[in-house]
């Protein structure tokens, strides 16, 4: 009994797996349902490819129907490709009143384009282009999920250290309380000062409980990015400790950006997709040539051989008018490549955009770590120096407790500079377009 007990005991510990943020950017990429989604549209692009190849190969279909009726006309015809067809055949009264007749009729037919006009080229070429627009959306949607987990992971850290920062301020409260009943005790002080620092407790008491909630919605936010039900629990062992990073050449930066964002890639196919479709609708004012071979059986009941036939022809289409809508379409279709050329233009423009904030951002935040960190050290020591004061007699309430929202306060500055540093820098990479599960950030 007692080892089932300790074994039901140890099952939450098990399931608190140690994520660092890789692993949870590799078990993003594998859970994540969006990613799954563009896969699959990847698939399907891919299968269009084979759709449009079919138009280079021979259809070949099969008929199978039965028909009666006393038609003159149908009488005689049928007659004639049955090979039942006699002499009697030819009286006037058979030939205007004939009786029912049965056909049952057998269809095997072949169509082989031989010409045309380079719609099937054309459509083969626009399918490889979508295919490989889907491709660039798959590793844009990959990126972007690496970006997610990136923001969501570090969130939930961040909200961790927030609720130990606040849960050393209540320490720190608590300590200067029984400090300050001391002091009072001594006679060195009045009831205000120990009033006064139970306020405070009580300030810094509900920020501990509301940083212990948004840690819960951290949490549940990173499953969220994972493709995990909200309620699985991990250790993430990825600390909030700012990067060493090596020096970057912002010019550098847009031009990888330029060459290789997803989106830029994908514009770039929207054009060529565009100017592909151009030529489609050109196409369709040319002729077009093709095969066509039957071979055929007639026969009054189905289970019996009848009259077997075959035709062959080659034949030309040529489209001379249809009331100007192949011109429409020609410019229609001028129109969407002259809007994909200006879209191509205006991500290009867009994407160099986004490397300067992500870099802006990322030097703030380097800078900003800096400050916070030496701010930090001098809170630390001014509440230090405050404390003994106080219980020396020689500094009031009002400085200590001023002292210790400083010690709190710049503790939270300083985590939100290194949370905003490791997101800035997984923003550049996204960016610039080479953020990927082995991306040095991930670090």
């Amino acid at each position: 009994m007692r080892k089932l007990l300790l074994l039901v005991l140890s099952v939450p510990l098990l399931a608190q797996d140690t994520l660092s943020l890789r692993d949870a950017v590799n078990l993003a990429l594998r859970q994540n349902k969006t990613v799954a989604a563009s896969g699959a549209a990847v698939r399907a692009s891919a299968a269009g490819i084979d759709v449009a190849r079919a138009g280079w190969l021979p259809k070949l279909n099969y008929e199978q129907s039965f028909t009666r009726s006393n038609n003159p006309v149908f009488v005689f015809s049928s007659l004639l490709t049955q090979h039942q067809f006699g002499l009697e055949d030819f009286n006037i009264g058979p030939l205007n009143r004939p009786n029912a007749l049965n056909n049952f009729q057998s269809v095997l037919s072949v169509d082989q384009p031989l010409y045309d006009a380079g719609q099937t080229h054309n459509a083969l070429k626009s399918a490889g282009l979508s295919a490989r627009m889907s491709e660039e959306e798959q590793r844009q949607v990959r990126m972007q999920t690496i970006a997610g987990v990136v923001k969501a992971y570090y969130g939930a850290v961040l909200a961790s250290e927030s609720l130990q920062a606040a849960e050393q301020a209540v320490s720190t409260a608590e300590a200067d309380l029984h400090r300050a009943q001391t002091v009072r005790a001594a006679g060195m002080s009045t009831d205000v000062d120990v009033l006064s620092i139970r306020v405070h407790l009580a300030a810094v008491t509900e920020q501990r409980i509301q940083r212990a909630a948004d840690l819960d919605v951290a949490k549940s936010a990173l499953n969220d990015a994972l493709g995990l039900p909200l309620d699985t629990r991990h250790t993430l062992s990825t600390p909030l400790h700012a990067l060493n990073l090596p020096e970057m050449d912002l010019a550098s930066l847009e031009r990888d950006a330029t060459q290789t964002r997803p989106e830029v890639r994908t514009s770039q196919l929207a054009e060529d997709l565009a100017r592909t479709q151009v030529n489609s609708a050109r196409s369709a004012l040319l002729p077009t040539v093709g095969f066509h071979a039957a071979f055929e059986t007639d026969a009054q009941q189905f289970v019996n051989q009848g009259g077997t036939n075959w035709l062959a022809s080659i034949g030309l289409k040529w489209n001379l008018f249809n009331g100007n809508g192949d011109k429409a379409r020609i410019a229609e279709s001028k129109q969407f490549l002259e809007r994909a050329h200006a879209d191509a233009q205006r991500v290009d423009s867009a994407v160099q955009l986004q490397v300067r904030q992500a870099w802006a951002n990322l030097q703030a935040a380097q800078q900003r770590i800096e400050v916070a960190k030496a701010a930090v050290a001098e809170a630390d020591e001014s509440l230090r120096i405050t404390q003994n004061r106080y219980e020396a007699g020689m500094s009031n309430v009002t400085d200590l407790l001023r002292n210790e929202t400083a010690v709190l306060e710049s503790r939270t500055r300083y985590l939100a500079a290194v949370h905003d540093q490791r997101v800035a820098a997984a923003m550049l990479d996204l960016a610039a377009g080479r953020l990927s599960p082995e991306s040095e950030v991930l670090n």
